[in-house]
């Protein structure tokens, strides 16, 4: 049985990918936990929120459910992680699939933007400007509460530990140790993380032959603006 495990972005959680369920090939599984300060998972003690320590995380994870034929599908903040998981060449990773990561140098955010951000925590108005900021392609109502819900209950320490060390972090160098297959797929209107950005800091460190695929009119979220997009091509492998 082929598995899929799914790591969610900031603020988020595992339930951005419920979307994906009804998608997905027969004879497959996905897994999307809420990673530490996210969602309903707490962070263990001790845990420093680097980039590193949720790799940690996720192949302890991995080895908790025994998990021997899985593909990687990492989204912003995930994606990050999922790609240094990935370069640790884990035994079992089939493949990675990368939506609007976070690249894996620096995020282009301003000083600006990323104070504004630290000052948004835990405010209902700040969380709906955010959802209107990283969605374009219209959501149901249902999931529109629930992105907001995500982010008013991630807590402060993951919130700050990301926009001030995680986004920021460079695993550049260990990028060329990736060896499965990548694919990389973008919205075309996406405001957090462009495809300009993607194009010139995460296209040109992801194996050679890697395709990158941009989704017409959609924003940062595509696992709910976009989930047909993201196992196309699945069906026939």
């Amino acid at each position: 049985m082929t598995t899929y495990l799914a790591l969610h972005y900031w603020a988020g959680s595992g339930r951005e990918f419920e979307p994906l369920l009804p998608l997905l090939p027969p004879g497959s599984q996905l897994l999307a936990p809420d990673l530490p300060g996210f969602g309903d998972q707490a962070a263990p003690a001790g845990f420093d929120y680097s980039v590193a320590s949720y790799a940690d995380w996720v192949a302890q994870y991995v080895a908790e459910h025994q998990l021997t034929d899985y593909h990687l599908i990492g989204h912003s903040m995930g994606g990050k992680v999922a790609m240094l998981l990935a370069a640790r060449r884990p035994a079992g990773l089939r493949g990675l699939l990368l939506l609007s990561p976070s690249p894996p140098t620096p995020e282009p955010m301003s000083d600006e933007d990323r104070a504004a951000s630290l000052a948004a925590y835990g405010q209902p108005d700040e969380a709906e400007k955010t959802f209107n900021k990283i969605t374009r392609i219209p959501l149901s109502d249902a999931q529109h509460a629930q992105v907001v819900a995500d982010n008013l209950r991630t807590t402060q320490a993951a919130w700050e530990a990301w926009l001030q060390y995680g986004s920021c972090e460079d695993i550049s160098g260990e990028m060329a140790k990736i060896e499965v297959p990548c694919r990389l797929l973008v919205g075309e209107s996406d405001q957090a993380i462009s495809p300009t950005a993607q194009r010139q800091q995460t296209l040109p460190l992801l194996p050679t032959g890697t395709m990158m695929a941009v989704v017409p009119g959609a924003g940062h979220l595509l696992p709910l603006e976009a989930p047909e997009e993201i196992l196309k091509g699945q069906h026939a492998t």
